[in-house]
């Protein structure tokens, strides 16, 4: 349900009129002892019911009722959010994300919380009109989707920028110079909906490589526009940096059935053509909830920052403020009729760990210690090092503030 707002002013102005008639009905009575001060009181009494029957109602204080999260993700993204089939676990830092708000708040993130498929096209309107608490879905922080639609951003929990793959047996790498200047002609693959769709047709317009400029064939979604990539439809495919270097991983080792890459000497071009900062996604006037999912991911990102992991937070030495503030204080998250509890972030470091960890399990082989930093990180598919995604003291952009 979409936090109620039951226009407060006019409710005001009703109540306050309707106060004031009866007033002045009493101060025409023969004897009345109505004063200005009663007026005044009338009017007063009437502004507080105004505001307080326009208050919101707190998604947070929904999702406690109903028992439940619904949270809106994609299922096609391998590393992101990811399910093989509907027998399979979602997987991907996205979902990471989802698990840890469920169990900031106190619910149970294996069985509490209800994933829904929000395609690039309407997940905003899922949003909107209440269907998800919550929006985990590689949605990029843009001016327009700020303030003109019903969303609010939270934490940024993915630093992308968007790329190109390019089939080699359609342009070769050394053909193209490497570049995305060498793209004359091609055909680029792209979903509708996205941010991605007008970046590309922006370096189309701008194009400034010798030769025709490519153009595009825009699919109605991600699974459309991969399907026309591997149809022969497309020499090219673009989105997110993380996506087509995780597809492309997916294609080289036999990961998408019925499909043979073996021939296809794929490379992805080295130029971005946009910054990407995904982030979650609520419904505006909703502040309370908003900070429960900003400050989720800020203390996990803190938490990795302090050497705080899975492992050790049980043991961790409590005699240090900073540490006790993070572990068991709830800092004033929540609403009033739903605090979160002080050991809040000790559920979230039991469900899916710190920062890394959750980077680790979503990328690599999920063996990363939860303190030695992204050169620890083994196996990945997408390294954390040397990236955007690194914490600041690594050179990185993940960096949150205070925990007090």
């Amino acid at each position: 349900m979409v936090p109620v707002l039951k226009r407060p002013m006019q409710r005001h102005i009703a109540v306050t009129m309707m106060l004031l008639m009866m007033t002045a009905a009493l101060a025409g009575c023969t004897g009345s002892d109505v004063t200005q001060d009663d007026v005044d009181q009338a009017d007063a009494d009437g502004y507080a019911r105004g505001l307080e029957a326009g208050t919101p109602v707190s998604t947070l204080d929904e999702i406690i009722a109903r028992g439940s999260m619904n949270c809106g993700v994609k299922t096609e993204q391998w590393g992101m959010g990811y399910r093989a089939d509907d027998n399979s676990e979602y997987q991907g830092l996205d979902i990471e994300y989802c698990k840890a708000v469920a169990a900031a708040i106190g619910l149970d993130p294996s069985e509490d919380i209800n994933y829904v498929y929000a395609s690039g096209s309407e997940r905003f309107n899922l949003l909107r009109d209440g269907e998800i608490d919550v929006l985990i879905r590689t949605t990029t922080w843009t001016t327009s989707r700020d303030a003109d639609l019903n969303a609010d951003f939270a934490g940024v929990n993915f630093f992308d920028g968007q790329s190109i793959l390019v089939k080699g047996e359609s342009i070769s790498k050394a053909d193209a110079g490497n570049s995305i200047n060498g793209l004359s002609g091609a055909v680029i693959c792209v979903a509708t909906g996205t941010t991605t769709e007008g970046n590309v047709q922006d370096y189309i317009t701008t194009w400034s490589g010798t030769g025709p400029a490519p153009t595009t064939y825009v699919a109605d979604d991600a699974t459309a526009a991969r399907a026309a990539f591997t149809g022969d439809e497309c020499d090219a495919y673009t989105g997110d940096g993380s996506a087509m270097a995780a597809y492309k991983w997916q294609l080289e080792n036999g990961g998408i059935e019925n499909v043979d890459a073996s021939s296809w000497d794929l490379w992805i071009a080295p130029e971005l053509l946009s910054k990407e900062p995904l982030a979650a996604a609520v419904r505006d006037m909703d502040t309370q909830w908003k900070e429960v999912v900003q400050w989720v991911w800020f203390a996990m990102v803190t938490a990795e920052e302090m050497g705080i992991h899975s492992g050790n937070y049980d043991s961790a030495d409590m005699s240090d403020p900073a540490v006790n503030r993070l572990l068991n204080s709830r800092l004033g998250l929540g609403t009033d009729d739903n605090p979160l509890v002080d050991t809040w972030f000790q559920n979230v470091l039991s469900a899916v760990g710190n920062y890394g960890e959750a980077y680790d399990n979503s990328f690599c082989d999920g063996d990363y210690d939860g303190h030695s930093g992204s050169s620890a990180m083994t196996n990945c598919v997408l390294p954390r090092e040397g990236t955007q995604n690194a914490l600041v003291s690594e050179g990185g952009l993940q960096y949150a503030p205070a925990m007090r």
